[in-house]
């Protein structure tokens, strides 16, 4: 009798192999699921970051927009994203108090409700969508064009970065640009495929929304759409007749587009039509020609802005470079630049090209501007290189069966991007990758490093000092307003000249920056002596009673 032949085990499926098919097979649940986790690490920083300067007076200018239906304090960035940090205080029972200037009136606003807190939350609250909407459609762009496991990975690469959870946590205009820019991309794209009737009106819309949402968008869009034009010219070289019977089959479509876009940023500003100031027509929506008129007004006269320890009313072509260097985890980097390495040796399709596209759309623009006050002004790069970074962690994983240091590679940056933003929670807008974090006011301030944002952190540490009293100042707040909340002791205003007995604190941006007013040929006295401890940006110096003498008058 024949021996039975034992059962043989089934071969184990090589790792980089059974890694990729589980995420395709998983993709959509997975991307939600570090969606949803991203969300959660973006609101949690709500109670502990105090308001960023911006904050207040975009508010403002959306509750004027609601309660009193009008657009008067500023038009130099359009309404979508202020109506949404103001639609929960609206709701909640916020009403214009009518001030002169719109972050005096944001402030105000925020106090007259009694709980300044719970309105900072809920004008944070309605940027939250757009920070969905953006990571939603980086899923959407990779899946379709790389595949669902890339899409599932792009996804949560864009959740890990400190910068896009800074500004996804403050009610600000650039995280709704960042979403509403990149789903303009994808639309487009999608329209450039299939130039239906769906596909127009959706081209139409989300370009209609970018525009109201910043005007930043009206030179990032074009370019980003030039590149990929050209792109398309150089990989697929097509004869003139395909181009001629191209452009005539979307000539209509076109058209639909572009109305629908008009028809939408001229509902934003309430079918209103009258004359543009300064220059000498009517229009529709002529507010938002004259914020247009007015960027680009900013833009030529440009913003005190400081880098590598300089100080420019005009900036750097190279200011955004450097800091996108500092301020990206240098394992996301890694990954980034391993994947915009593949989409050069896989050059013969177009869609690798198209993140490219994007990104340099983007920042190149940038490069021209005058005004070098943030990385947040190109968040929107960080869709397309959260693409280009999935494609190169794509590309390690699959190498996993034939190159195991691949798998090593893979495990060693996705846990050096996840550990190093951990540790940064919730000081996000602080972050700096290990090339800068030491010193980073050496580097960069403002919005990328001091912008306000641990005052509540500062009044909790100064609690459990024992402080009584502290010489301190904030952007907009009086010293009684920060006594009420975030609960500072008693305020003094800060002298440079003189330091106050006890604590004093020193915002690295308003001296660098704005020299607290020191007149000129005069020194303060903070930058030589050692702060005694750091609260996120702020430093912390102590005086001992009886030690300061009187600064001699000039």
């Amino acid at each position: 009798m024949a021996k039975a032949i034992p059962r043989q085990k089934p071969a184990p499926e090589p790792s980089g192999l059974a890694i990729l098919p589980w995420l395709e097979k998983r993709s959509l649940p997975i991307a939600l699921a570090l969606i949803a986790i991203a969300a959660i690490r973006i609101v949690s920083t709500y109670p502990e970051t105090s308001p960023v300067w911006d904050e207040p007076g975009h508010m403002a200018c959306g509750l004027q927009y609601l309660g009193e239906h009008v657009y008067r304090y500023e038009s130099q960035h359009p309404p979508v994203a202020r109506v949404m940090s103001a639609l929960g205080p609206f709701l909640s029972g916020a009403r214009p108090l009518d001030g002169q200037n719109q972050d005096l009136e944001g402030v105000a606003v925020m106090y007259k409700s009694g709980d300044p807190g719970h309105i900072l939350t809920l004008m944070r609250i309605g940027i939250l969508p757009f920070f969905l909407l953006a990571a939603w459609v980086v899923y959407l762009w990779a899946r379709r064009h790389f595949g669902a496991a890339t899409g599932a990975l792009a996804a949560g690469l864009f959740t890990l970065v400190p910068t896009v959870l800074a500004h996804a946590g403050v009610a600000t205009t650039d995280m709704p640009l960042a979403a509403c820019l990149s789903a303009a991309f994808f639309a487009m794209l999608l329209w450039a495929e299939e130039p239906t009737w769906k596909h127009s009106v959706l081209f139409g819309l989300a370009t209609g929304l970018a525009a109201t949402t910043k005007f930043t968008a009206l030179g990032y869009f074009p370019a980003a759409a030039i590149f990929a034009l050209l792109a398309y010219l150089v990989v697929e070289r097509p004869s003139a007749q395909t181009i001629a019977a191209l452009a005539k089959a979307r000539a209509l479509p076109l058209g639909v587009a572009v109305l629908t876009g008009a028809m939408l940023i001229w509902a934003v500003y309430a079918f209103t039509f009258g004359p543009v100031s300064g220059w000498n027509m009517s229009l529709p929506a002529p507010v938002f020609f004259d914020g247009v008129r007015s960027a680009l007004h900013h833009n030529e006269t440009g913003h005190a802005a400081y880098l590598l320890g300089e100080i420019s009313n005009t900036g750097w072509w190279y200011f955004f470079p450097v800091v996108l260097a500092v301020k990206t985890p240098i394992g996301w980097a890694v990954l980034a630049l391993l994947g915009i390495a593949i989409c050069y040796t896989k050059r013969a399709r177009l869609v690798y090209w198209l993140p490219i596209a994007f990104s340099l759309g983007i920042l190149l623009p940038a490069m021209t501007s005058h005004v070098n006050i943030g990385l947040r002004h190109i968040l929107p790069i960080f869709t397309g290189l959260a693409i280009l970074a999935a494609i190169g962690l794509t590309y390690l994983i699959e190498r996993i069966p034939t190159a195991k240091w691949a798998g090593l590679v893979a495990a060693v940056l996705v846990a050096w991007i996840a550990i190093s933003g951990a540790e940064a929670h919730p000081n996000y807008i602080g972050y700096f990758n290990e090339t800068a974090s030491d010193h980073p006011e050496r580097v960069v301030l403002d919005s990328d490093f001091d912008w306000g944002q641990n005052t509540i952190q500062l009044a909790r540490r100064l609690r459990e000092l024992g402080a009584t009293s502290v010489a301190y100042n904030e952007f907009n707040f009086t010293s009684e307003q920060l006594m009420i909340w975030p609960g500072l002791p008693n305020v003094k205003r800060i002298d440079p000249l003189t330091p106050a007995e006890g604590w004093n604190v020193i915002s690295p941006t308003r001296w660098m920056l704005r020299r607290y007013g020191v007149p000129s040929g005069r020194q303060p006295w903070f930058p030589y002596l050692r702060p005694e401890e750091k609260v996120g940006s702020l430093w912390l110096y102590y005086i001992q009673p009886g030690s300061v003498r009187p600064t001699p008058p000039r």
